[in-house]
């Protein structure tokens, strides 16, 4: 019920409908109280004048007897009751009451009023009839002398009767103009209304995102006019929402596709909004950055010195920025203001450019140099050091001569097993190396690898153990490249494995797509974070000893770029002082690759 009062409280049909009936009512009751007075006035009018009439001819015969004789016939003629009383106020004759029995009537108020002003009227509740009744009352004259009073009364019980009869008349009436009203008053409100209740839906409609059409209401009125107005600024706003859904998606679909980073700031220089390549940019410590400032979101004095600046200036600024402690990005960063919007809602845009992986070719470049300059320069300042001795004199010394050109015998074979890495390092990454792919079993090529590694191995007392399962899937590789893969790993695990250690190898099924060679050692280990350097041109845990030991540095470079050409990986897991584990991943042999 409330509910519905309130549904009635807000509703446009029931405030006009309700104003109507409410004025209405107010129109009728205010035309029936005036219409019931002025009757009752015109009636008691009617009646003062009929009374005035018959008491003015009953004086024209001033004879009191004649008056006495003939006041019966006479009170039913006026239909009145008629009193005759004399100068000193008492009742000579009465038409309904004995006039013995009656009080002076000198003091009555339409007497004075007769004997004063010459006619005297008065409305009072009478005992003797026991009603409100209306007093006519003459003086009788002989010249200029009162010889008595002529007074006639008329219960006013036909007047109240009549008025009720009026009334009921008037609200019988009433009623029916009322629910003529009622009608007239809903279907005009109906009228008025329903059009603005079809402007309401079809207003719901389009703020719920619907589409609703076009608004029909045939009218040359207000209504129809305003009807017309609203179709047509619907038709523009939809106009202006496609155009807008058009340059958004455009827009979206520039930002989607960009690779830099794009942050929108608001008047507030807070973030509010990025595009996804910025969240690629960015790590997990930076991903929950809008509704931050950017000092908030980065902790960067750098990039908050370049907001300063651009602030101070208005000017677009570059700057290049380092963000985060251990895992770094190296970003060019570019401010500039975003055109088009009003005074006061003024944004800004920063655009990420992300040079890191630049940076770090930049910086393998040039360890490159250095470590290529300096792998290169060792073997050949021995070598060119040994020949200037042997230049000296050193060669006529059969021994000594003989260890030196051995010395520079080795140094030369290192400068050759250097170049040989670097050769297929180089092909390997310009997509030039030559593949030979087939069914290999990996079994086979491990069987090789250890004829090749057995007897490095057995210098150093280190023990080889083996499990390899006969039902291995094959794999689709590369004979070659597959046993240089293999011997490639053994090589550095009989290398840093100390004497009398020992290493075993085994294959197993994954079951899961995948078959695995698992290549572990005992020896000195790798601390866990130069793990994720393995492979790098050049790096080596321990440099001292690779080099003694005849290392180049490039092995798992090169078992890296081979892993990658036969779609497989390999994981390294390993302890400091407790060994390490080499894990080979290949996908099983498939059918269309061979094709």
């Amino acid at each position: 019920m409330g509910l519905f009062g309130e549904h009635m409280k807000n509703s446009l049909f029931y405030k006009v409908f309700g104003t109507y009936l409410v004025i209405t009512l107010i129109a009728m009751v205010v035309i029936g109280f005036y219409a019931t007075r002025q009757i009752k006035s015109r009636l008691m009018e009617r009646t003062d004048t009929e009374l005035m009439s018959y008491a003015q001819m009953i004086n024209i015969n001033p004879s009191q007897s004649e008056i006495i004789s003939k006041i019966n016939s006479a009170s039913k003629i006026s239909n009145a009751r008629i009193t005759l009383i004399d100068s000193s106020g008492v009742v000579l004759a009465d038409s309904d009451e004995q006039a013995s029995g009656m009080d002076n009537h000198l003091n009555r108020p339409e007497v004075e009023e007769a004997r004063v002003k010459g006619t005297g009227r008065s409305m009072r509740f009478s005992k003797t009839l026991g009603m409100n009744t209306l007093y006519i009352a003459l003086p009788i004259k002989e010249g200029p002398e009162i010889r008595g009073y002529i007074r006639l009364a008329r219960p006013l019980a036909e007047v109240r009767q009549y008025v009720r009869e009026i009334n009921l008349l008037i609200l019988q009436s009433f009623l029916i103009v009322g629910i003529l009203s009622f009608l007239v008053a809903f279907l005009f409100t109906s009228r008025l209304t329903s059009p603005i209740h079809a402007m309401e839906q079809f207003t719901e409609r389009l703020r719920e995102g619907e589409d609703p059409g076009s608004l029909m209401i045939n009218s040359s009125d207000e209504t129809g006019r305003l009807a017309r107005n609203i179709n047509y600024m619907v038709k523009e706003l939809k106009e202006k929402i496609q155009s807008a859904n058009e340059e958004k998606g455009k827009l979206e679909a520039v930002l989607a596709s960009m690779e830099d980073g794009i942050l929108l700031l608001d008047t507030d220089d807070r973030i509010e909004a990025i595009n996804d390549a910025s969240k690629k940019i960015f790590t997990a410590r930076f991903r929950d950055i809008v509704g931050k400032t950017p000092l908030e979101a980065f902790r960067n004095i750098d990039m908050q010195k370049a907001l300063d600046r651009y602030k101070e200036t208005g000017a677009p600024i570059s700057r290049e920025i380092i963000l985060g402690e251990e895992d770094q990005a190296a970003l060019d960063v570019t401010i500039s203001p975003v055109h088009g919007l009003p005074e006061g809602k003024e944004k800004t845009m920063i655009v990420l450019h992300d040079v890191t992986r630049l940076k770090k070719l930049e910086k393998v470049r040039a360890d490159f140099v250095a470590n290529v300059t300096h792998e290169i320069k060792t073997p050949l300042t021995a070598i060119l050091g040994f020949i200037e001795t042997l230049e000296g004199g050193a060669i006529d010394e059969r021994k000594t001569a003989k260890k030196f050109l051995h010395t520079i015998h080795e140094h030369a074979e290192r400068l050759d097993r250097l170049v040989d890495d670097l050769l297929v390092i180089s092909n390997a990454e310009l997509g030039e190396m030559r593949f030979s792919f087939e069914g290999v079993s990996l079994n086979g090529v491990i069987e090789n690898a250890l004829t090749v590694i057995e007897r490095k191995a057995s210098e150093k007392g280190v023990h080889m153990e083996k499990e390899m399962p006969d039902d291995l899937p094959i794999i689709c590789g590369d004979r070659d490249r597959l046993h240089q893969i293999v011997l490639n790993v053994l090589d550095n695990a009989v290398k840093f494995t100390p004497d009398s250690g020992s290493i075993s190898i085994k294959t197993l099924d994954g079951k899961d797509g995948n078959v695995y060679i698992k290549i572990s050692d005992t020896g000195i280990g790798i601390p866990k974070g130069e793990i994720p350097r393995l492979g790098e041109r050049f790096y080596r845990v321990d440099k001292t000893r690779s080099r003694e030991l005849g290392g180049t540095g490039l092995g798992l470079s090169i078992v890296k770029h081979l892993m990658t050409a036969h779609n497989g990986r390999i994981e390294i897991e390993s302890q400091l002082g407790r060994g390490t584990t080499v894990s080979l991943i290949f996908p099983t042999f498939q059918e269309d690759l061979t094709a």
